[in-house]
């Protein structure tokens, strides 16, 4: 799929007869909705068909009784230039991940890039060079929220005072470059949060060559905003200090497809039994080892509710809300004036569960019928996930 115009908009569109609506929100996932205004990429009415203003729509969408959450959001990914991971040598892993229904990604560095600069101009050159790129060009129309510069020794407050200024955002995993130790990194941590720079800390053992072990301790120490992958990137440590950061760190619980699944469901139990559901997000942590995966939230949210026993409606939120308001984003909500990024479900064709949250809780991943980003439908039908018993349809359409 070609890349998206960024200024494209979309009008008004107007979602009706939603069967199931997910708010994201997960102190009140599901809401007693069937339709949905939006006004040039906004929401700007939810609610029930009789109660919102449908007149003079662009587009008009009937979800033939089919679920609208918002787009999922894949909180760690590790992009490096255009639709192209030279990790696994693929070409358009983004593209095929929007028929995963993921509307957002977030980068924890740009890792893989080959001969990637390690000094300290290096580092701030190639952080915006791919903040800028990244911003100029989707993929299908994905949201890659990139430039993450790896941390190195020598880098000071002003090193990361110009990157703010330069439009970087985020940080990538600390422990991936020569910075390691928990003081070290706790005062470069200090200084991207107080320009406003957000962090994420490696969990666990070495995933590349260069990375080591960042254990509990470190991770407590450094306080990083974002505990990454805490259930390891591939390995993972002890359940018992696991269980430990979600007790004496308040930061964001990160839980992704590829690490420790039997950690990764301890994880999200330990939050919870802490009454802190809200703290738990997902990602991929792909392009990895394992490949990159299209379905990796659709799969995290199939095994942490099958598996783990969590209700799918929670779920759910920890892939779109959760993440949205931990990571400042106006997506991953059905809330006025929130960007109109949804994905489309229904339980796949033939599962034995009843319902769409019945046949996740079975352990089967969802149909994706139709993916919008900005009020855009960008595509239709998955060709990834299997076939959705009941699909929406576009049955007004503006002509441009």
């Amino acid at each position: 799929m070609a890349e998206a115009a960024a200024t494209e908009k979309s009008g008004k569109v107007v979602i009706k007869n939603i069967g199931l609506m997910i708010s994201g929100d997960i102190d009140r996932p599901v809401l007693d909705a069937d339709t949905i205004v939006v006004q040039d990429g906004l929401i700007v009415a939810f609610g029930k068909e009789k109660d919102c203003d449908t007149a003079q729509a662009d587009t008009i969408v009937d979800a033939h009784g089919t679920c609208v959450c918002p787009g999922l959001i894949d909180s760690h990914v590790h992009p490096v230039f255009g639709d192209w991971t030279p990790r696994q040598n693929q070409l358009g892993w983004i593209e095929s991940t929007l028929h995963g229904g993921v509307t957002t990604m977030i980068s924890a560095g740009e890792v893989h890039l080959p001969g990637r600069p390690k000094d300290v101009v290096g580092v701030k050159a190639l952080a915006i060079t791919a903040q800028r790129a990244f911003d100029n060009f989707r993929p299908g129309g994905v949201k890659v929220l990139a430039g993450a510069p790896v941390i190195e020794k020598g880098m000071t407050e002003e090193d990361f005072k110009e990157m703010a200024e330069a439009g970087v955002k985020l940080l990538g995993e600390v422990g991936l470059g020569s910075v390691k130790a928990g003081e070290e990194a706790q005062r470069m941590v200090a200084w991207a949060r107080k320009y406003g720079i957000q962090s994420t800390i490696h969990t666990g053992g070495p995933s590349i060559p260069g990375s080591g072990l960042i254990d509990k301790d470190v991770v407590l120490e450094a306080d990083a905003d974002i505990i990454g992958h805490i259930n390891g990137g591939h390995t993972a440590l002890p359940e018992a200090h696991v269980c430990e950061l979600c007790e004496k760190s308040s930061r964001g619980i990160e839980i992704v497809h590829n690490g420790n699944e039997k950690i990764a469901i301890a994880a999200a139990h330990a939050a919870i039994e802490l009454k802190c559901p809200h703290r738990i997000i997902l990602g991929t942590d792909g392009p990895a080892g394992s490949g990159a995966q299209p379905l990796g939230i659709l799969r995290m949210i199939a095994l942490l509710s099958s598996l783990g026993n969590i209700p799918a409606e929670l779920v759910f939120c920890f892939a779109t809300g959760n993440t949205a308001r931990m990571r400042n984003l106006n997506c991953g909500l059905i809330e006025l004036g929130r960007t109109a990024d949804f994905v489309f479900l229904d339980k796949a064709q033939h599962s034995a569960g009843r319902t769409l949250f019945e046949s996740v809780q079975l352990g089967d991943i969802p149909g994706v019928g139709m993916v919008m980003i900005d009020g855009l439908v960008r595509i239709g039908r998955s060709r990834n996930t299997p076939p959705a018993t009941e699909i929406p349809q576009v049955i007004k359409s503006r002509t441009h």
